[in-house]
C-alpha cells in the first residue's frame, strides 16, 4: 500500500463528508476549477501545511491509501519546481481515506 496525504480545511473536510467525496483542491480551490487535487507524499507535509494553511489554528490531514483510489492518480512536477507531487484527478473516494488527523499545520 502506498500513501498519499490531502490537507484540507476544517469546513472542506466536513463538506465532503457530507457529500461523500473530497471534492476541494487546495485551500479556497474545487476541484472544477483546478482539474486536480494537491496531495502531498509524507517528507513533503509540513512544508506543504505551513505554506497554504499557516494561519489557519487547525488543518485536517487526511492519509489516503492510492490503492483504493477511484480517480487517476499522477505524480509530476507541473510548476517547474523540481520537485514532484501527487495530484489525483478527480474526486477522492472517502473509503481511500484512511485516517484523518485534526492538528495544527505547524506541528506536522
Amino acid at each position: 500500500m502506498a500513501e498519499i496525504f490531502h490537507l484540507a480545511a476544517p469546513e472542506d473536510w466536513a463538506a465532503a463528508t457530507r457529500d461523500g467525496a473530497v471534492t476541494d483542491s487546495t485551500r479556497d480551490v474545487k476541484l472544477a476549477e483546478e482539474g486536480f487535487i494537491h496531495c502531498s507524499f509524507a517528507e513533503q507535509l509540513a512544508r506543504t501545511a505551513q505554506r497554504f494553511f499557516g494561519d489557519l489554528d487547525e488543518v485536517v490531514v487526511l492519509r489516503i491509501d492510492t490503492d483504493r483510489l477511484t480517480s487517476p492518480l499522477v505524480t509530476e512536477d507541473l510548476y517547474g519546481t523540481g520537485e514532484a507531487f501527487p495530484h489525483v484527478y478527480g474526486p477522492i473516494n472517502l473509503d481511500a481515506v484512511i485516517d484523518v488527523r485534526v492538528v495544527s499545520p505547524h506541528a506536522l
